[in-house]
């Protein structure tokens, strides 16, 4: 008898759990993939064998926190579908105590542990130390000829690139024409003046052919038609014209993450000295990666009473408790310990972290030991009842008699219960859906951000402020996923009950069922439109400063290097300034560089000690310094302008009209601009040679991606009618593929898009046009 009722109960539960870990591991696994696509996609010479192994080594990381929320979504799932069944009442009134479904369900928490504990402890710092070596691999690959025409270049120490037109016909890429400056200072010069210089060396050819050699990590330059020029400490020009010359630009070696307490072994974490650096911060990581596995059994514990006790509701009144236990129970109150151990010191990092786990063993027991007393109800029943008293009590009275509570809701608008029978349902999932999403990511979030928070000392406010700010882009991006998740675990449950086979026995087409859907999916595509448009780039802004203050970087401000600053200006005249003085509108260190349009020539150099806005004039007023203007590659027109020389000590150029705004731009992300924001961003950076390849792709996504709601639900109602009478669950199971592959091919064409693979406008486009060419052909195919 115990044999076959564990084995029923291991089967009720095993399905359950490993879907709901599955969805909550593929949520955060792929939230933070994005990396991963860009690493990819930027790289040459991936092979099959690292994208797998990168894709692959990203998960066990994100089960230490997922697989204690499937064993609790499987326990409650599966005791709640015998509870509802009246499984458990057979059971008592065969003399079966319902306390017979603990220990088989303990056994399952205990191998979820097991599982969770080889994650923790042995596979999550192997698989950050193994993904470490992988991406560095990659990114002495990511060298490439094939670099972003129009753009300065900063990828090359102490050299500035900008190249006109790039071609590539399978072969070595051929730039025309050719702008190098080397800002290398002069007395560590190889070639030219070297000490004896003054400002760069500026090197300008018609074309140049490309070879990129990553074994070295450089470019091999082949230039035609070549120019150089350098100017002296004595003002002297220094001039010169090659038919041809060859040139390597070095690269810069590629970036190399440092070791943080998660990528160290367990053993190397115990025997960690106490007056080692980063103590606080290996201390909350070493317990850490054993009190989350634990939590497989407390939760289960807290699980078997609620599963066993709740009669109503079914699969989704189990979902939803097991996101409030899970999410807002167990890793919040985990956050605020931890918050009250670093802010206030109230609380030692042992005792922050395994207080959860508990407290939860203690309301365990407590529940376990009355799961068999007199007066057992329905928990939900008692929920309900209460918070109707409440509600009657506050609601106000008509003519001294008390308002009935209806017995059903209905939106006014719609003109049938049906609809409003059909939409009400899928809003409660989608509101369940989403606050599961976010809540999965906020909560990894803070672990993941949790190391930072204690090497940078930074106030648990700023952690809270830094979450709550992040919650309106996570909004944005899960409700397309929540959608899709909703419809399908809303029509499955109904053809479960038979309740689509009664509406078509009625005369009800699926169509019929599926407008309500589509037009609660088309609503929130205006809304996210507005909410991205009005709220989400403000929100983003602020958690942006929030994530710099705690990863410990200074937020750069502009989009150039801080003592290299190079702008294109109007007719091919290029900037360049070590400092700009935005009070006095004034340039310090200032060299400018008229080209000829087609060649890059040099027409003419201007170097000053300053440069001053004349609003009047509308144009620079250039002291102490010197022009040049050049016949060929000769300085034909020299005029000094320096103190002591003896003329003016400042002049004007009428044709350098560029007022100070052309200078002075703000290093924002798409994210924190709405779509208007963003075009007038990216015109405006186009017109100073600053790539906007990327931002082109993320304007067209501000349209995209909202209108990808209403196609998820258009895909996702032929496959809720599809599964059948198979479940909630199959719903689910569907429904983490179709959003698996979503995900995964839209943020594949966003970084093919990137590197200029494909135009902006299509990689924005593709995803919403092949799924929504899928959803089409499925929808009109139902058999209604």
């Amino acid at each position: 008898m115990f044999r076959l009722l564990g084995r029923y109960i291991f089967r009720e539960i095993l399905t359950s759990a490993a879907l709901g870990t599955m969805l909550a591991t593929f949520v955060v696994y792929l939230h933070g993939a994005d990396a991963l696509f860009t690493l990819l996609v930027s790289s040459t010479n991936v092979t099959a064998r690292m994208w797998l192994l990168l894709f692959v080594w990203a998960i066990p990381p994100v089960l230490p926190m997922t697989i204690p929320f499937g064993v609790l979504v499987g326990v409650l799932i599966g005791l709640g579908r015998m509870a509802s069944d009246g499984e458990i009442v057979a059971m008592r009134a065969a003399g079966v105590s319902s306390r017979k479904v603990i220990l088989p369900v303990l056994v399952f928490a205990a191998l979820g542990t097991g599982v969770a504990a080889m994650a923790s402890l042995r596979l999550k710092p192997l698989a950050y130390r193994v993904t470490l070596d992988l991406r560095n691999e990659l990114l002495k690959q990511q060298l490439s000829a094939d670099v972003e025409p129009r753009v300065f270049l900063e990828n090359f120490p102490n050299k500035i690139l900008y190249v006109g037109d790039v071609k590539n016909a399978g072969g070595p890429s051929i730039w025309k024409p050719v702008f190098i400056a080397d800002v290398t200072p002069p007395e560590q010069r190889k070639s030219g003046l070297k000490d004896k210089a003054s400002g760069p060396l500026v090197t300008v050819a018609r074309e140049a052919i490309a070879v990129s050699d990553a074994a070295h990590n450089r470019i091999q330059l082949s230039m035609a038609d070549v120019a150089t020029h350098e100017m002296s400490k004595d003002d002297e020009a220094n001039d010169s014209r090659e038919v041809t010359l060859v040139q390597r630009l070095d690269a810069k070696p590629p970036q190399q993450d440092s070791l943080r307490s998660a990528y160290v072994n367990t053993r190397q974490l115990m025997a960690w000295p106490r007056n080692g650096p980063d103590w606080v911060e290996v201390q909350s990581e070493l317990h850490q990666r054993f009190a989350l596995p634990i939590a497989c059994i407390v939760l289960a514990m807290v699980g078997i009473p609620l599963g066993i006790s709740t009669r109503k509701g079914g699969k989704s009144a189990a979902y939803v408790i097991a996101v409030f236990l899970g999410f807002f129970c167990y890793h919040l109150s985990s956050v605020a310990l931890i918050g009250i151990a670093t802010k206030q010191h109230g609380l030692p990092i042992p005792v922050a972290v395994w207080l959860p786990d508990v407290a939860f063993f203690l309301v365990g027991l407590v529940f376990l030991y009355r799961m068999e007393l007199s007066g057992d109800r329905d928990l939900l029943g008692a929920m309900q009842e209460f918070f109707g008293f409440l509600s009657a009590r506050i609601r106000p009275k008509a003519g001294g008699t008390e308002i009935k509570r209806k017995t059903a809701w209905r939106m006014p608008l719609l003109p049938q219960i049906v609809d409003t029978y059909i939409l009400s349902g899928f809003l409660f999932y989608t509101a369940v859906v989403l606050a599961s999403l976010v809540s999965m990511i906020l909560v990894y979030e803070f672990f993941d951000l949790m190391g930072d928070m204690f090497r940078n000392k930074i106030a648990f406010g700023i952690m809270l402020q830094h979450l709550f700010f992040y919650t309106p882009q996570l909004i944005y991006e899960m409700v397309p996923v929540s959608v899709l998740v909703a419809v399908l675990v809303h029509l499955t449950v109904l053809s479960k009950q038979n309740e689509v086979s009664a509406f078509k026995a009625c005369g009800v087409s699926l169509y019929r069922l599926a407008m309500p859907i589509l037009l609660g999916s088309a609503i929130f595509c205006g809304g996210l439109f507005a909410f991205n448009y009005q709220y989400v780039p403000k929100a983003y802004s602020k958690q942006d400063a929030l994530r710099d203050l705690i990863k410990g970087r200074v937020t750069r401000q502009s989009w150039q290097h801080p003592d290299h600053k190079w702008i294109m200006g109007n007719d091919s005249r290029i900037y360049y300034y070590h400092y700009f003085d935005t009070a006095a509108s004034a340039m310090s260190d200032v060299y400018v560089f008229d080209l000829e349009p087609n060649t890059f020539r040099l027409t003419r150099e201007i170097v000053a000690e300053r440069a001053t806005w004349s609003p009047v004039g509308r144009t620079w007023l250039f002291e102490n310094g010197w022009s040049c203007t050049f016949t060929g590659t000769n300085c034909t027109g020299y005029n000094n302008f320096k103190r002591g020389s003896g003329r003016s000590e400042s002049v004007t150029f009428p044709e350098l009209n560029e007022p100070p705004d052309h200078f002075l731009r703000e290093a924002l992300q798409y994210k924190q601009m709405n779509f208007m924001e963003l075009d007038a961003y990216i015109k405006d950076l186009a017109r100073s040679g600053i790539g906007t390849t990327k931002l082109e792709v993320q304007f067209y996504r501000k349209f995209s991606v909202p209108i990808f709601s209403i196609i998820m639900a258009l895909l996702a109602v032929p496959f809720g009618f599809m599964v059948g009478n198979r479940g909630a669950m199959t719903g689910i199971g569907v429904s983490i593929v179709i959003a698996l592959s979503y995900m995964a091919i839209n943020t594949l064409f966003e970084k093919v898009g990137d590197v200029r693979l494909l135009p902006p406008t299509m990689a924005a486009w593709s995803p919403d046009v092949l799924f929504g060419l899928v959803g089409v052909y499925l929808f009109l195919r139902m058999r209604s």
